[in-house]
């Protein structure tokens, strides 16, 4: 049966000022889906971007973004036994999610356990995997290795932080100075990212055994330079012109030089980009464990606020001041 939803939409490429929150029409699922009344969703640098046109294959506009929801199920779909309704459950959606009902593929949700923090569990369904298996699949980074993050405050740098820090690793990185208490007391050891001591300092320390890095293009030199030998560079989103509001030059040129770096073999460092897969055999069974070390109390999940859906623009317009630690939730239902 038919139903009538408030989404937001982005109809044309552009600045925050383009976003909508609109009336919409859904249909019942299909075969192989259900419907899901959308609890939380959040912001992050993939909605940015496609905001703006400029995330890698995406679709034109218009279009509903939402890269990731926690909610309730409503309706199966024909042939979908596994959820009932009232269930809740997650889901890497990528599009769609910041809608108070959406209709996914159920071959791609994972349950939630009841009396988690929703909003925390949001978060780690996009931010917190990225992190998890950038340093488990990835890096397979063990304890007493050290890692450099870039963007340590940012949504997918703390989970870097606390997930690396309960790997046993020692965590560096960058964030801009009026972070770096809160940080240094969650343990790591913090620079300004606006100045380049850090590379002089880590030099210095024989290198790191891991880079994270997001923001790609002539950062990727400098994260490079940092490696000991057996080092690895994980380049992953692309997120330098969202968050600097430039434009955003091809992608391609820079990811053929990241991966050329492994020719040298010589040098004993390698390069690799990630990106989440929902596919993955790996994504449930990790996605499970996070939402299982939330419930225990291992992990916390900081969230640097809060927005329902009618304030979306707000929520973007904080992306790009780049203020607060963790990650940006929307209250969707």
């Amino acid at each position: 049966m038919e139903a009538t939803i408030k989404q937001v939409l982005v109809p044309r490429f552009g600045d925050e000022s383009v976003l909508e929150v609109i009336e919409a029409k859904i249909a019942s699922p299909q075969a192989g889906e259900m419907q899901v009344q959308v609890l939380h969703s959040v912001v992050a640098g993939s909605d940015v971007n496609m905001r703006r046109g400029m995330y890698p294959l995406q679709k034109k506009a218009p279009l509903t973004p939402g890269y990731s929801m926690i909610g309730r199920v409503l309706e199966n779909g024909p042939g979908v036994t596994a959820f009932r309704p009232g269930a809740l459950v997650a889901c890497l959606t990528i599009y769609g999610a910041q809608a108070e009902r959406m209709n996914v593929p159920a071959r791609f949700v994972v349950p939630v356990p009841e009396h988690v923090d929703l909003r925390q569990a949001t978060a780690l369904i996009l931010d917190w995997m990225t992190a998890y298996e950038m340093l488990e699949r990835s890096a397979q980074i063990r304890r007493g290795q050290r890692i450099f993050v870039h963007g340590l405050s940012g949504s997918v740098g703390t989970g870097l932080l606390h997930l690396g820090r309960l790997r046993g690793a020692e965590v560096f990185g960058t964030a801009s100075s009026s972070k770096h208490a809160e940080l240094a007391a969650n343990g790591a050891v913090v620079f300004d990212y606006r100045e380049k001591e850090w590379i002089g300092e880590m030099r210095r320390l024989g290198g790191v055994d891991a880079v994270f890095d997001p923001l790609g293009y002539q950062s990727f030199d400098e994260s490079y330079s940092i490696l000991r030998r057996g080092g690895l560079l994980v380049g992953y989103g692309q997120n330098l012109p969202a968050l600097t509001n430039g434009p955003r030059p091809s992608p391609l040129p820079m990811i053929l030089k990241l991966f050329a770096r492994n020719l040298a073999f010589w040098k004993g460092k390698r390069t690799t980009f990630f990106g989440l897969f929902r596919g993955s055999q790996h994504f449930a069974p990790d996605l499970a464990l996070l939402f299982q070390w939330l419930a225990e109390g291992r992990i916390q999940v900081p969230i640097k606020a809060v927005y329902p859906l009618t304030e979306i623009q707000e929520a973007h317009r904080m992306y790009a001041r780049g203020s607060g630690i963790g990650s940006i939730v929307l209250n969707v239902s």
